[in-house]
Parts: C-alpha cells; structure tokens; sequence
C-alpha cells in the first residue's frame, strides 16, 4: 500500500507541478500582450489518510500525536492579478488605457464583453472597434452636442463630416476701465458752410427743403435730380468708414445705398454712415442760419475725421463737386476704450462688431460708462446697434448692467433675422472691472463668443488631464464639440470574471453584475488617451516560478521512479 500511495502522491506532484509551468509559461507567453493580466497558481493537500488519531495525556501516560499521510497535491485557485500594468505612450488617438479599476465595455455579436486592453481603430462606418471588430459601448451626443447620459451605443466618430454654423447668442467682455479718467462732455463737431433755400442766399435752407433747391452763399445750385453723393475716406475713431453713395431723386436708379429727394433725408443718411447713435448724443441737423452740423459721439474712439474732400458730387466725372465746405470745430472728449470681435450669424457667416465703452459720469455712488455697439455687416444702412449703460461702485466693481441685449438685422442674406445677442461683462474670471490702473488707460477686449462657422471634424482626442472618457472633436472651424463618451465598467469581484479569447472577459455569477458608470467615477479609474496598458507581467518572478515548478516536477519524477523500482523489487521477490 505505501508503494502505491507514493506513486499516486507523485503522480499528482507531476500534475500540479505541469500546471504550475502551464501558468507560468502563460504568463510569459502575454508579457507582450496589451493589458494582459497574469495569473498565479495555488496548490493545495489533495487527501490526508488518518493512521492514529491520537490521544491525550492521562495520569499514567503521555499524549500521542495524530499519524497522518499525505496523498499528493492538487490546484487550489488559479488567481488574476487585476494590479494596473504600466501606460505606453503611443500617440495614436484611438489607443485608449485605463489608469484603475475600470474595463471598457465591447459588443461583440451583440453580447456585452470587456476588456482593458484599448488598443482600438475606426472602422469603415466611423465606429470604434477592437481587433476582433467588437463595437466600444459609450455614450453619443444630441444634436446640441450634449452628452446622451446613461443610454450605452456604438461609439461613432464621423471624421471628414461637417457641422452646422452656430449664431452668436453671448459675447463675454473683460478688461480694466480707467476711473481716474475723465467723463464725456462733447462729441466731435464739424460744420459746413451755410446753404440757402434761394440762389440770392437771404432764406438759411431748411430740412424739409428739396435737395435741387439748395445753393450755396454765391447762388450756385447744390445738387441736381440724378446726382450721385459720394461720401468717402471718412473717420471714427482709428477705423475708415466704407465708402457710401446717395443718390437725388425719388428713385433708387443707380443701386445706391439711399436715396432721397429732401435735405433732411440726405441729412439722415450722413447720419447713419457716419453710426451716429443718436440715442446717445449728437447727429447730423441744419441750425437756424443754414449751417450743416455734424455731431458726433461722445467718447474719444468716437471721434469724427472727415473734411470738404469726404463728400463729392459725381464723383470721378468732368463735373465733380464739393457742395460744402467742412470746417473742424472740435473733437470728441471723454476716457474711453474700443474693441472689435468677430462674431457669426446662423450661416456661419461672419459678423464684426465694433464695441466703445465711454466714462459717462462719476458720483460719489461710483462710476458710470456708456457702451454702444455697431456693425458694418448689419443689413440696414445704419451700422448702430444701439448702446447701454454699465455703473460701477465705489471699488470698481460693476453692480448694474443696463440694455445688454442687441439685435443685428441680416435681411435678404438667407441668415436667421434678426439675429439677437446677449453682451456681458461679470464673468467670475474676467470681469470688466474701473479702476484706476495707474497708467491711466482703458482697454476691453471680448474673450468668448459662443458662435462658429460650419467646418469638417478634422480629428478628436481624449483630454488626459480630466480623464473622463469625453471625444473631442477638433473642427476645421478653430472649434471644439463633445462626440461622446467612453465609460468604464466595474465589478464587485472581478477576479470573477470569465477570460474569453481576444483579451475580453464576461461577467459570471462570481463577479457580479457590471456597473457601468462614467470614467473618473466610482472608482473606476481615468481614460487616458494615445496611451495602451502594457502586460502587468513580471519576468524575473515568471522565471523564479519556472524554476521552482521545473524543481518540483524533476523531484516528484525522482519519487515516481524510486517507487516503480521498488515494485519491480518486490514482484521479483514474490515470484
């Protein structure tokens, strides 16, 4: 019997020492397999058989202790080890690691599998996928662009296709306004000489006077029906205002930009290419004594720059004009600032605003600017947008913001109109802030605009610092949208888990249900982007192992050799 038992021992010493090598050999077989997870072997006793039970001590005798034999070994667990291995930098930006606990999720023949190994690619309808054409679950987008949470699909990353065109709804100002300044008292003035209503020059031309009534102080008629008002090289500021053309007449035959048959009319047109904002201050108007008055804003980056040269008659024709003599009175006052941005309509199409900020008033209560907004690309004559008001207290802060909603016309554009947008100036970050600055200037500057132009999605990326799993689109357009979103599962007992080919895994009863949650969530870990986890195999302790387990099976082998020679033995002896 014990020659049996020794053979049987050292049988299954042989097996398990086999099987210790198979893991081994395993493990060493994956170091380079991506996110491969070793495995680790534990044997125990297989059978004991009780030859004496024992007893205990008593009066007369000692204590015996049990006699017990062992009948060999077998595999106890063979156990995962779930440890993260080490990230490589790939640079490809569909290789995905996870830095945790976390697996991502993969539809495969439409079964949910996971797996931590993301070295993945796009396939031909845009879908990221694994080696095996397993679909990546994740969240999609609305058409907003916002995250769909909770509701897992295909992860589909379009690139090549375009966006729609964005319209600008909110435009965010930052900067420091000079309150050491000094607040607006007048607007540029210039004046022309006086114009009559008769050719004897004794009757001062009124605004409803017809424009081919008018003459000068020598009796020279003006204009005539037909003629083209040229006004050009014009100033604002630093900015040349565009060339504008008026024609005399009851009818528009020239495609003009206005067109008018009384002084008055022709007054407001001067007005509103000049973007006189008459609600705040100035204008353009005839006094009592025929003198043409041309007022501009307050606010130095208001100023008005024209002279006799800016307005002609048929111009660049043998019968070129200057029907008013312009004379420079004075120029605008009033500490001020000035910036322009661009900004989109629902086309995509560009829209730049001019914005100027003016120091209105000072009290003992603080400070008050006056903001007025224009655009070239407004489809009216007038570039005035219209203005508001923004009052600071006594530390500079601003406490009121009046009038901060504007609208921008884009009749006949195909554009959505009018196309309506919110200004502000108290963003945590960058507030508009009065203050003196000790350097007595002012500056403004617009740091957010929330509109786009159409664009193709160019590429996408995985931000690394949130880890959140969230695709970035990168758009031709300069902008960024949200595609959709990687989760990660977790599981209660993941050494649970069932290892399936193509480095995926099911869930068993053993490891629980998947909670799939988003990444950086939960405990399951970051996604990092351009990165693979590498095998978390350690080769010094595989070949250690090795080494042991090729020990113990040439010992088990010596112990089944010495047996079989010692039944040979006694069978010679029995025969």
């Amino acid at each position: 019997m014990g020659l049996t038992t020794a053979l049987y021992t050292s049988l299954s010493g042989l097996d398990a020492n086999s099987q210790a090598i198979t893991v081994t050999g395993n493990n060493i077989a994956n170091v380079n397999t991506t996110a491969y997870k070793s495995s680790r072997i534990s044997f125990e006793t297989q059978i004991s058989e009780l030859i004496s039970g024992g007893s205990g001590p008593s009066a007369e005798a000692g204590g015996t202790n049990p006699i017990q034999v062992g009948l060999g070994t077998r595999i106890g667990s063979v156990t995962r080890n779930f440890e993260n291995g080490s990230l490589q930098t790939t640079g490809v930006n569909t290789d995905l690691a996870v830095e945790g606990n976390g697996f991502f999720v993969v539809d495969l023949n439409g079964t949910s599998h996971y797996t931590r190994a993301g070295n993945f690619s796009l396939d031909a309808d845009f879908r990221l996928v694994n080696s095996d054409g397993g679909l990546v679950q994740g969240y999609s987008v609305d058409e907003n662009f916002d995250l769909i949470d909770g509701v897992l699909g295909n992860i589909r990353i379009p690139l090549g296709t375009q966006t729609l065109a964005q319209k600008t709804e909110t435009i965010k100002f930052s900067g420091v306004l000079n309150s050491g300044g000094d607040p607006a008292t007048q607007g540029s003035l210039h004046t022309a000489d006086a114009i009559y209503s008769d050719a004897t020059a004794t009757a001062p031309a009124l605004a409803t006077d017809a424009l081919d009534s008018l003459f000068d102080v020598d009796g020279n008629m003006l204009f005539e029906t037909g003629d083209i008002v040229t006004v050009t090289d014009a100033r604002k500021g630093g900015t040349t205002i565009p060339t504008k053309t008026f024609e005399v007449g009851p009818d528009n035959t020239t495609a003009s930009d206005a067109h008018g048959t009384s002084l008055q009319e022709m007054m407001d047109f001067f007005r509103d290419l000049l973007g006189i904002d008459t609600d705040v201050n100035g204008g353009v108007s005839i006094d009592v004594d025929g003198v043409l008055n041309f007022e501009g804003n307050i606010g130095e980056d208001n100023n008005l720059s024209l002279d006799t040269s800016s307005i002609f008659v048929n111009k660049d024709t043998p019968d070129q004009t200057n029907p008013f003599m312009i004379e420079r009175k004075h120029d605008s006052d009033g500490t001020s600032a000035a910036t322009t941005v661009v900004a989109f309509d629902s086309l995509g199409n560009e829209l730049v605003l001019g914005m100027s900020i003016v120091y209105e008033d000072r009290s003992d209560l603080g400070t008050t600017w006056r903001f007025m907004l224009q655009s070239e690309d407004d489809s009216d004559l007038s570039p005035v947008l219209g203005n508001g008001s923004a009052v600071f207290d006594t530390n500079g802060r601003l406490v009121t913001l009046n009038n901060s909603s504007f609208t921008i016309d884009r009749n006949d554009t195909g554009a959505f109109t009018p196309q309506i947008f919110e200004v502000e100036f108290d963003d945590p970050d960058n507030a508009v802030s009065a203050v003196n600055d000790g350097q007595g200037t002012s500056q403004i500057t617009a740091f957010f605009q929330d509109g786009f132009a159409g664009g193709t999605l160019d590429d996408f990326t995985f931000d690394p610092k949130v880890g959140n799993g969230e695709i970035v689109g990168l758009y031709s357009n300069g902008t960024t949208k949200v595609l959709g979103q990687v989760p990660l599962a977790s599981f209660v007992n993941p050494l649970g888990l069932r290892e399936v080919s193509g480095n995926l895994y099911r869930e068993t009863l053993a490891s629980g249900i998947a909670s799939v949650v988003k990444a950086n969530t939960a405990g399951t870990g970051r996604v990092i982007g351009g990165a693979l986890e590498l095998a978390n195999v350690d080769l010094s302790q595989e070949f250690i192992n090795l080494i042991t387990a090729s020990t113990g099976f040439t010992a088990n082998s010596r112990v089944f050799s010495t047996s079989e020679r010692l039944i040979q033995e006694l069978l010679a002896t029995i025969r």
